[in-house]
This record gives structure tokens, sequence and C-alpha cells, in this order.
């Protein structure tokens, strides 16, 4: 672990061509460089990255993890639509996840299997998500009728890395995550796709669009960033 000016990072050498620096919210700062790369090249390029590796550290800091790191235990807290639910594990001959007022409830039939309950709330999140999102979907296709927008097909996935996306093709794509966080959230990614039906890039008529139909899509993004999985 090298360490520069407050920064700690760690070096990471390979057969690259070239020296890259990652910031992540459980990695933290990692430089990758090709082998004989000298510590002072790599001391000099932190220390010229130093201010755009600080300003990513300190969101990070204050980023809301919403998977659990898909671990759920009985009293842990979970997110669904915006609000924190507490988790009740309950002995049970039949494997159930409900949604009782602000708890889910988990039934299994060995109360020490987080695993399996992780992966059964997973699976239940995905399940609402798919109703939940199909409905916003549909409203706001009827809501915004006057624009004519098109898409070839709707999916709900679990998207590791992305909220949603649009293929050339006219496929939207949602990710399932969503489902645990503000639907105002949901709304913000289905018309970002929707716009990418008419402007398939991130271009100025792009955001023109957007602004039309979501005037307020600079502050969700802005707060959207904060929640990581």
């Amino acid at each position: 672990m090298q360490e520069d000016q407050t920064i700690d990072y760690k070096v990471v050498y390979s057969r690259r061509r070239s020296i890259g620096i990652s910031v992540g919210p459980d990695t933290g700062v990692t430089v990758r460089a090709p082998y004989r790369t000298s510590i002072k090249t790599i001391e000099a390029l932190v220390l010229s990255k130093s201010e755009w590796i600080k300003r990513h550290l300190v969101n990070y800091k204050s980023s809301v993890r919403i998977n659990n790191d898909k671990i759920y235990t009985d009293g842990a807290i979970a997110l669904f639509q915006g609000k924190p639910h507490g988790i009740k594990i309950i002995e049970s001959n039949k494997f159930f996840v409900k949604l009782t007022g602000d708890i889910i409830e988990i039934g299994l039939k060995n109360i020490s299997e987080n695993r399996i309950a992780g992966a059964m709330v997973e699976k239940w999140y995905r399940i609402i998500a798919e109703g939940i999102f199909r409905k916003k979907f549909e409203e706001i296709l009827i809501r915004l009728r006057n624009y004519n927008f098109s898409p070839s097909e709707f999916k709900v996935r679990a998207l590791k890395r992305r909220w949603g996306s649009c293929s050339s093709k006219g496929k939207i794509t949602i990710s399932s995550e969503l489902v645990k966080l503000d639907d105002v959230y949901l709304e913000y990614v289905i018309l970002h796709e929707l716009c990418h039906l008419r402007h398939h890039n991130h271009g100025k008529e792009f955001y023109k669009l957007l602004t039309e139909v979501f005037p307020d899509w600079k502050q969700r993004r802005s707060e959207l960033k904060r929640y990581i999985r």
C-alpha cells in the first residue's frame, strides 16, 4: 500500500501498456501499471489526479449501499421503494417472503440459513419490480403519448452496473434494483431510456428532450449516484 498526499492506494502490475487509476467504494484507490513502471512515475500520476481521486472518495463516503451484500439477517434493515424496512426471520415449514407494513418477513425451515434468505429476498424484489415497473412504464407512455415513444420491448432485469439501457433496436431494460428506491428514480430512468429511442447518445438534443419530459433530471441523476450496489 502506497501513500501520497494523504491518499492511500495500491499498485497492481500487469502487461498493460498504460497506467490507469480506479476508485471504488469497496476497493479504494487502485493504480494499474505496466511492469517496470517506476514508483516515481506512479507517484507523479497520483499527485496529478489527487483532486479527482479525493472528490470520488468523498462521494463514496456519502454513498448508500442498497443490496445489503444480499445477506439478510433477523433485525437487519433493507430498502423498499425508498423506505427502510426491518427484516424478520420466521421459522416455517414453507419458504416465503412477504411484506407486512414496514417489515419484510422471511419464512425459513432453518432460521440460520442467511444465504438462502438473501436469494429469496432478491427474487422477491425482482418479482415485485416486474409488476410495479410495467405499470409505471405504461402510465408514462400514456402520459407522454404526444411524443410517440414506441419501444420494441420492455424488460426488467437484475442489472449489475447500470440502472437502465436502450438497445439500438428499441428494447428498454430497467434494473430491478430500482424497486429499492423511491419511485421518482424509476421514473427518471425510464424517461432517460425512452429519450434514447430518439437520440441514441448523450448529445445536446438528447438532454433537450429529457429536460422537456423530466425537468428535474439533473437533481435526480445526482441523487441516484449516491446509491451503490
